[in-house]
């Protein structure tokens, strides 16, 4: 069983006006996948040769911070959301 077996939406709430807080630096970053590991919710991808965040992953990020502690080069930027916005769990 994975993450992608549960659905989040049953057990947290998504309160909108987060904002851009993660972001990737492709010139920095060495291909090196650990993003596309760690990420719980499935969030990196590599599409012609570069590493790309999912589009609605303000939606979807847990907001742990995991991409932006593996990448040793720096080429992940990541600031947890202003307060009152993001991702709230109710449950667990």
């Amino acid at each position: 069983m994975n993450i992608n077996d549960f659905d989040l939406k049953s057990i947290s709430t998504h309160i909108e006006g987060t904002g851009d807080f993660i972001s990737i630096d492709n010139d920095k970053c060495n291909l090196c996948n650990r993003c596309l590991v760690i990420c719980i919710m499935n969030l990196w991808k590599k599409r012609e040769g570069k590493i790309v965040l999912a589009e609605d992953y303000k939606q979807k990020c847990v907001e742990c911070a995991a991409c932006y502690q593996v990448c040793e080069p720096g080429a992940i930027s990541f600031q947890y959301p202003a307060g009152g916005t993001g991702v709230v769990f109710e449950q667990g």
